[in-house]
């Protein structure tokens, strides 16, 4: 029998007070769902033919909903044929569906507990596993958590590495095997919670609840993925002086068998007062989309960029959906962006159960 994730609650001015944030007055009139057609987004920048393949040379990115504070993780849920995304600094998950637009998903979505002050105290990363759960990164209760049936409670999956408490879990991505990966940077504590880890970590948790340290070698491991095969993790590092993207060799069990190294290098394209890197979507073919200075860059695997979309904002994150797993949606700042593309998202097809 299907259930439905958690009953819709409408945006309306009555309803925006239940996620108001500390010191924050949630504006009722802020966010806000464009209908078809969706109005043009940005603008596609083209550096390699092969980007053709990938991008139909008419394509456009559309604007499908604005007025968030920071939105962030999407995830695609195929069963439920819905996009899932954060508003990270109003502790919510949104929904968006075809038609209907947006609305309110899950509220708290990051930290369920009485007083925080800083301000990223939601969701981040969200993913699906296989039996169809959503699965999210929580900065304020400094956890990876799953949602319960009922739509409003969480189990813990992990919140310590050898007795200590993570930092804030930002990014994760699920293997074929139900292991999930993820990044722990800084950027959820408030200030005066203490640290209890003095690395940022990238971590693997197994089926069986135990908890890897993959590295600690990267400054701020954000975003997070796995290539098709499952033997390269994948790790961008917000990190201004080593704005890279990050590669690690994987045996079959997930365990890192090489050091980080550099896939590609975003220095040359740095631009003052936007984000740098942050989280990342594989397609079927390897293909890295993944937000950069200036929006999403398309990055083969052996590193060659192809184009990018350059969406004019900082842009958190970025995923693979619709009813093929072909359509990128970007969480670019304020605004939701979609794009139509040749190709199908890797996480889609696992998800769905098609071929890779």
């Amino acid at each position: 029998m299907k259930h439905p994730l958690v009953h819709p609650v409408a945006i309306a001015a009555t309803l925006f007070p239940l996620f108001a944030m500390p010191g924050r007055a949630a504006d009722a009139d802020s966010v806000r769902s464009h209908t078809a057609p969706y109005p043009a987004f940005g603008e596609i920048k083209r550096l390699d033919p092969a980007l053709d393949a990938l991008i139909a040379p008419d394509a456009r990115m559309e604007a499908l909903a604005t007025g968030f504070t920071w939105s962030e993780g999407p995830t695609w849920h195929p069963r439920e044929d819905c996009l899932l995304f954060s508003d990270v600094p109003e502790n919510t998950v949104y929904r968006w569906r075809e038609g209907r637009g947006i609305d309110v998903f899950l509220h708290p979505s990051g930290f369920t507990g009485a007083v925080y002050n800083g301000r990223e105290s939601g969701s981040n990363g969200l993913a699906v596993d296989a039996e169809g759960r959503l699965v999210l990164c929580q900065h304020g209760d400094r956890r990876v958590a799953r949602l319960n049936p009922d739509g409003k409670t969480f189990t813990t999956v992990a919140d310590r590495w050898e007795g200590k408490r993570f930092n804030s879990p930002n990014d994760l991505v699920i293997a074929r095997g139900g292991a999930i990966f993820f990044t722990d940077p800084p950027y959820g504590l408030s200030p005066d919670t203490p640290r209890e880890i003095a690395h940022h970590g990238v971590y693997r948790i197994d089926p069986d609840g135990s908890v890897h340290l993959i590295t600690a070698e990267l400054e701020r491991p954000n975003g997070i993925a796995l290539s098709p095969d499952e033997r390269t993790l994948y790790v961008t590092n917000s990190h201004r002086p080593r704005p890279y993207i990050f590669a690690i060799a994987l045996d079959a069990s997930g365990n890192p068998v090489s050091e980080p190294y550099v896939l590609f290098d975003t220095r040359p394209f740095l631009i003052e007062g936007r984000n740098g890197l942050d989280g990342l979507a594989i397609d079927i073919h390897g293909n890295l989309w993944t937000t950069a200075p200036g929006g999403v860059f398309v990055i083969t695997p052996d590193g060659r960029h192809l184009g990018s979309l350059l969406t004019g904002r900082s842009t958190a994150n970025c995923t693979f959906g619709g009813p093929d797993g072909s359509q990128l949606y970007i969480t670019a700042d304020d605004t939701l962006v979609r794009l139509q593309t040749r190709t199908r998202g890797l996480a889609f097809s696992r998800q769905s159960g098609g071929k890779e």
